[in-house]
Order: structure tokens, then C-alpha cells, then sequence
């Protein structure tokens, strides 16, 4: 259940005490305001480490590329902290002109994941992935189970397409040489992850 809090000597409170806990690493801040997002589940972290996985087995470990797990996000330099997002995983090609701090990327991947929880805001953030640059956003939502890939046109991330299990569809992302399908399975639906270009495929 979400809760504001406007009373400031509470919130600080609060945020000190969150500050405490291992989890506030994944907590974002949006324009000034703290999010705390729900925690991630097994699956959640499972979904993620594949997508990174296989993205790293796609580029390798000596192309110029990037692949981050969990990095902050942000549309500024300095005094980042006042807006950064964390996206599951992200995709910095090379060639990418997002600057590198230390502590962060001022600017947008060319690819970033989000893996849905119950009651977070994973599509909220498409404006600010947008705002920054980000050419595509994976969007895996697993209530109802469901692959939505957005893809950056005229400064805004639009809706490519969505892939449900077994529909028999893929989606092929415009930044990378690899395309998205849904598979059913026994506990939950799999992930087949192909490319395009040497046939390489990787599910789970």
C-alpha cells in the first residue's frame, strides 16, 4: 500500500532508517521525491541476471560495449541524486554518448530492462527514459505474463509491439542484432532470446 508523507521531520526520519537497510540501493528518486520500489523476488533478480547474461554472452567481453546491471540512471551531471532511475538492465553501445560519473551515466542506455512488480511503476518511467535518450525499453510484466518492447521516435518511447506466451510472435529490436519471444513452461513462461545475425540463442 503506497504512503505519502509530507510531514518533512518524519520523512527524514524515515529516510534516515532506510538508509540503514541493505535494499535502499534500489530505492530511485524522481525529480526531488524518494521512490522506494517493491522489493525484488527471485523471479524478478532470475529474469534480470538472464537478460544480462545474455546480452553479455551477445557482445562479449571484448567489445566496446557496455552491458550494466542495476546502474543509476540519471539527466544530469551534477546533483544527480535529485533524479535517477535503476533499470534492471541496461545496454551502452559504443558509440554512446552518455557520460560516464563514477557514480552513474548522465544520459540514456540504448537499451534498458525493466522487470514489473506488483505495484511498482516500471511504464512510469518511459518519460524519463525518453527525456534521456534511451532508444529501447524492455518492459517484461508478469501479471498477466507479457513482453512489451518501446522503441524511441520523435523524443518520446513509443509501443513496438507486445508478446504474450506461445503467441507465436517475435519482437526484433532496431538498436541490436537480436529479437524477444514469450515460451510457455511449467513454472513460468521462458525468455528465448536469438541473434539475428549467427543464429546464437539463449532461454530462460
Amino acid at each position: 500500500m503506497p504512503v505519502l508523507v509530507l510531514n518533512p521531520t518524519l520523512a527524514a526520519e524515515l529516510l534516515s532508517n532506510r538508509e540503514k537497510s541493505p535494499e535502499h540501493r534500489a530505492d530511485e528518486v524522481w525529480e526531488g521525491v524518494t521512490v522506494i520500489m517493491p522489493e525484488a523476488d527471485l523471479e524478478h533478480d532470475d529474469i534480470a541476471g538472464f537478460f544480462y547474461r545474455a546480452f553479455w554472452a551477445a557482445f562479449g567481453e571484448t567489445t566496446p560495449h557496455r552491458i550494466q546491471f542495476r546502474i543509476n540512471v540519471s539527466d544530469r551531471v551534477e546533483g544527480w541524486i535529485e533524479n535517477y532511475r535503476i533499470p534492471d538492465t541496461s545496454v551502452f553501445l559504443s558509440g554512446n554518448t552518455a557520460q560516464r560519473c563514477g557514480t552513474h551515466y548522465a544520459g540514456g542506455p540504448d537499451l534498458a530492462l525493466e522487470v514489473v512488480s506488483p505495484d511498482d511503476r516500471s511504464r512510469d518511467k518511459l518519460d524519463f527514459y525518453g527525456r534521456i535518450g534511451t532508444r529501447e525499453v524492455i518492459i517484461v510484466d508478469r501479471n498477466p505474463w507479457q513482453l512489451e518492447l518501446y522503441q524511441l521516435r520523435r523524443g518520446r518511447l513509443r509501443l513496438k509491439g507486445s508478446i504474450v506466451p506461445d503467441d507465436g510472435k517475435v519482437l526484433t529490436s532496431g538498436v541490436m542484432p537480436l529479437s524477444f519471444q514469450l515460451l510457455g513452461g511449467q513454472s513460468r513462461p521462458k525468455i528465448r532470446i536469438k541473434h539475428i545475425e549467427d543464429g546464437r540463442e539463449w532461454t530462460g
